[in-house]
């Protein structure tokens, strides 16, 4: 069992102890307070506020799950944790500092990296054969991130994690650097969820906006608008990322150049994958029936019939696919999405292809299935081959990551 989404709870005052002094009072800090009375009867009553650009005063309730401790800095705890979930290796991600890892100011978002992955190889480096942490690398500045891919690599890391919503598209070559150094240094390709396009100045990030109406919405009565205005947040626009991240990535040629690196979508669940590359590969095939020479555009009078610019035969756009394979193929080979629970994702493995599919808790997070993953388990793969269940849940990552499964006697 290998999940690909846990996070690193990170002490509170990580960054305003660490960072460079001049920095230390932009920096991601978090506090916590404790109410004499909860908000609701029987409800939370300590909470935590994170203090950063673009999400100032982001506020949450101590996760549940963990019983009333908070595995920070302990990874006996987080073993502990896993142990409880079935877990074997535990992919990890920052958390909170997520939202300050990835902004238009390089060089506060290199040092948070740079204080983030120091202090993970301090912490949990005697605990890398079960505990796989993703190290955080700004691309805003391609030759520092190229050095601290470099960095890390040589401190024990496995994967890097990039920004979901890059600075820069992720279809350009300029970034052909910082895959290139992932693959000389055997490093997989992660991207989180809510992760990039941070503005310093911006009082309020997209993630923080979103937040904001959900909590709006619960605190009022439901109506048609507010139903259907959730299902298009969660079911439309939350699936956007990621699609435009595979299109970019496939696109740009970026798996066909690069043939060894695999790329890790986190916590974006997958029910919307089978879709996309239907679509994608749909964008380059001309249907039976369908007229190769109909011609579409604007006639312009004024010039002869045989110089037309603005006309053209539509269909012959899906004839200039440029590389060898065909999207969904690259998708297949090298795209890994991780869901929770996801009874679509699963019904659908066969037409994304199994290596597409990997599980993932989302520990401690609320949102998470942590102390209710087996049982998830149970309900989601009933029906689904023992072979096919070991590779979703574990095989498949595992393998990529250089992790054995333990042997069976």
């Amino acid at each position: 069992m290998v999940s690909a989404d846990g996070h690193v709870l990170e002490p509170p005052d990580l960054f305003k102890t660490r960072l460079p002094k001049h920095l230390r009072d932009r920096g991601v800090w978090e506090e916590d307070f404790t109410l004499d009375e909860p908000l609701v009867e029987g409800g939370a009553r300590i909470f935590r506020k994170l203090h950063t650009a673009g999400y100032e005063g982001w506020t949450i309730s101590r996760y549940r799950q963990t019983g009333g401790r908070m595995p920070e800095g302990d990874p006996e705890q987080i073993l502990e944790d896993m142990a409880l979930d079935g877990v074997d290796v535990q992919v990890m991600h920052p958390n909170l500092s997520l939202f300050g890892l990835y902004s238009d100011d390089h060089e506060l978002s290199m040092a948070h990296a740079r204080v983030y992955n120091d202090y993970v190889v301090e912490r949990f480096l005697p605990y890398f054969d079960r505990i796989c942490p993703t190290a955080p690398v700004p691309i805003s500045d391609v030759p520092d991130a190229v050095a601290e891919i470099e960095r890390v690599a040589a401190a024990g890391f496995r994967a890097i994690l990039l920004p979901a919503t890059p600075p820069r598209n992720y279809y350009t070559r300029d970034l052909d650097p910082v895959w290139a150094a992932a693959v000389a240094n055997d490093l997989h390709v992660f991207f989180h969820t809510q992760t990039g396009g941070v503005k310093v100045n911006d009082t309020e990030a997209t993630t923080l906006s979103v937040v904001l109406e959900n909590a709006a919405q619960v605190n009022q009565p439901m109506t048609d608008k507010a139903a259907a205005k959730r299902m298009v947040t969660q079911a439309v626009y939350s699936t956007l990322v990621p699609q435009q991240l595979i299109c970019q990535l496939v696109g740009g040629g970026v798996p066909e150049r690069f043939p060894d690196l695999h790329f890790f979508l986190i916590e974006f669940n997958a029910h919307w994958l089978s879709s996309l590359v239907g679509g994608m590969d749909k964008c380059w095939v001309t249907g039976v029936g369908q007229d190769a020479d109909w011609w579409l555009g604007r006639w312009d009078d004024s010039r002869p019939a045989n110089d037309q610019p603005d006309m053209a035969q539509l269909f012959r756009l899906n004839e200039k696919w440029p590389y060898p394979l065909m999207p969904s193929e690259y998708v297949r080979r090298q795209f890994h999405v991780q869901f929770q629970d996801d009874p679509v994702a699963i019904a659908c493995r066969h037409i994304t292809g199994l290596p597409t599919l990997i599980w993932g808790n989302d520990y401690p997070h609320a949102e998470g299935t942590f102390r209710g993953s087996r049982e998830l388990i149970k309900q989601l793969f009933v029906d689904v081959p023992d072979d096919e269940r070991k590779a979703i849940l574990g095989g498949t990552l595992g393998d990529l990551l250089g992790f054995k499964a333990p042997v069976s006697i």
